[in-house]
């Protein structure tokens, strides 16, 4: 695999969980197209891959990456990583779970692929439940030198405005404000130097 040699044309991995595999909506709806569209008023050429699978833990999506990342066609310029909500779900063990998205990001760096780690702040009423998985993500994303930025726009997850009839998953209206919500983070991760693969 190569990189892109100009930012004109970025190729960009979106990886993980229902989030990101647009559980519910149409393809043209789904977080890879809806970002794309976003990047394109800058970069007319930029390509996102969707590479989630509805109900994945961190463990499911560690075990297909080699594969996903195998069947790429180049180096991406940037993998958007959104997995371990269904970890939280599931009741996954904290430490487990710690050590899958450790290893997923190893194996994202030792490919020499840029990362932007998203997180969930979960609303108030599941706080307690998700206290012993808080600070995975940030613990992982400082390990490894990767910026974070939440997935959802304040105010956004679980409001009945913005979900399918589930009341759970984001509706195609959500996710087009998520797109335009990341797309700063996207665009700082896809400028910033350059880390040597480990």
């Amino acid at each position: 695999m190569t990189h892109s040699s100009a930012l004109a044309d970025p190729l960009i991995l979106a990886f993980g969980d229902s989030l990101i595999a647009g559980y519910g909506l149409a393809a043209a709806d789904a977080f890879p197209a809806r970002l794309q569209r976003a990047l394109r008023d800058a970069h007319p050429a930029a390509e996102v891959i969707g590479a989630g699978r509805s109900g994945d833990t961190t463990a499911d999506a560690l075990r297909r990456l080699p594969t996903v990342l195998g069947g790429l066609i180049r180096r991406p310029d940037l993998a958007v990583i959104q997995v371990g909500a269904n970890d939280v779900l599931r009741g996954v063990a904290p430490a487990r779970m710690r050590a899958n998205l450790d290893a997923m990001l190893t194996e994202f760096g030792r490919c020499g692929i840029a990362m932007l780690l998203t997180t969930i702040d979960p609303p108030a009423f599941l706080a307690a439940r998700t206290q012993g998985y808080a600070t995975i993500h940030a613990e992982c994303a400082h390990r490894h030198h990767v910026p974070t930025h939440a997935f959802f726009p304040a105010g956004l997850l679980g409001h009945p405005a913005w979900t399918l009839a589930d009341r759970i998953h984001p509706n195609a209206q959500a996710i087009a404000r998520v797109a335009d919500h990341l797309l700063p983070a996207v665009e700082a991760a896809l400028h910033a130097p350059r880390r040597a693969a480990a």
